[in-house]
């Protein structure tokens, strides 16, 4: 890869290009909770949630943290079931856990005051080079480039750049071509605004050229490609997983949950206990009771299956059945397991997965009662 991809910048007057596309954000701009204020510890929270979720998502998300963790202090010294907790159902938990974990150390490193150098941000866990710029630029008023896969659709269209986008390698491309586009005096706006044209106008199939600010500076719309760009390879195909998962209650109608390893997928979030279906010469019940009776030294009375979810990652896919059972009273519980009822279950964070089993055992609970 070379700079003669960008050949096209010099096509462009890019004064005129700042202008119309820093006058249409101010315009245009959507009102966001995060873009109330400049605060940094604001914008990196609001960055993290956008990763991978919709901005609509995102909202009421960003407006509860801040109703928990005010300030930055708030947030470190915030107790990690709590931060799960106010995650819960936004996915990407570890995103959560560095944010948690970089929060910490500006705290204590910086003094509560998140860095406004590249090289200091870009030490902190969990922030990539895309999180680094949109701090700076938007927080500081730093002119750094925020390259996320908006802009790099534009600017792949703006400047006809032909380079596969989902390679890491080229995002160091885009990221050339924003340092000499970006605004010095406005690098907050100007990021922003590639940012929201790539969101609301510049999307990634039908694209609304037609009331784009920049499209007399577009290349891809001059010359009529602009749907065969950006040029995107596929992922590898999503991992199929059988899971079996049994709802267990005791005779006090109070629930068993696990909480998984503090590592890897879905770490330290709870669950209901589950086995992954590896050998289907023994069936999904014997495989359950087992189980329960190797870990936790507990008997276990099968019920039903109740029925069956889709989760999907993305890397692989969960189909899970669930069943539902009793277990003996006077269970002893190691530290990762507890018995809870329905009511207590709020405190714990679960991922949606497990909210999507509990909504179908309890309307399942509700029909038995009803038929009782």
């Amino acid at each position: 890869m070379s700079e003669n991809e960008l050949k096209n910048l010099k096509k462009i007057n890019i004064k005129e290009f700042r202008y119309d596309l820093i006058s249409w954000f101010k315009a245009e701009q959507r009102e966001l909770p995060w873009r109330k204020d400049q605060d940094p510890y604001k914008v990196w929270v609001s960055e993290i949630m956008l990763q991978q979720t919709r901005v609509d998502t995102v909202i009421p998300y960003f407006n509860r943290f801040m109703e928990s963790f005010p300030t930055l202090e708030d947030f470190a010294k915030a107790e990690e079931e709590k931060v799960l907790k106010s995650w819960e159902g936004l996915g990407y938990y570890s995103r959560v856990r560095n944010l948690h974990s970089a929060v910490k150390e500006v705290k204590e490193k910086y003094g509560g005051r998140v860095p406004d150098t590249p090289t200091e941000i870009s030490s902190l866990k969990g922030v990539g080079p895309y999180t680094a710029g949109a701090i700076l630029s938007i927080a500081y008023g730093i002119p750094e480039p925020a390259v996320d896969g908006n802009v790099m659709r534009v600017l792949s269209r703006i400047l006809s750049i032909w380079e596969d986008i989902a390679k890491s390698s080229s995002r160091k491309l885009f990221e050339s071509a924003v340092r000499k586009l970006i605004s010095p005096e406005e690098p907050s706006f100007f990021n922003q605004a590639l940012m929201e044209l790539g969101a609301l106008i510049c999307t990634p199939t039908s694209p609304s050229c037609l009331l784009c600010p920049v499209r007399d500076h577009c290349t891809a719309f001059q010359e009529g490609f602009q749907s065969q760009l950006p040029v995107k390879s596929k992922k590898n195909k999503q991992r199929q997983v059988q899971l079996a998962s049994i709802i267990l209650e005791d005779k006090d109608e109070k629930i068993l949950i696990h909480k998984r390893p503090n590592e890897g997928l879905l770490a330290n979030l709870w669950e209901f206990p589950n086995v992954e279906i590896l050998h289907h010469f023994q069936n999904e019940k014997e495989q359950l009771t087992d189980l329960l009776k190797n870990t936790l030294q507990v008997k276990v009375f099968h019920e039903k299956v109740i029925g069956q979810i889709e989760h999907v990652f993305s890397h692989l896919i969960w189909n899970i059945n669930i069943h539902t059972g009793k277990i003996a009273s006077n269970v002893t519980l190691p530290s990762d397991w507890k018995l809870v009822s329905l009511e207590e279950m709020e405190q714990y964070a679960f991922p949606v997965s497990q909210q999507k089993m509990r909504q179908i055992y309890e309307e399942y609970k509700e029909e038995t009662d009803s038929c009782s």
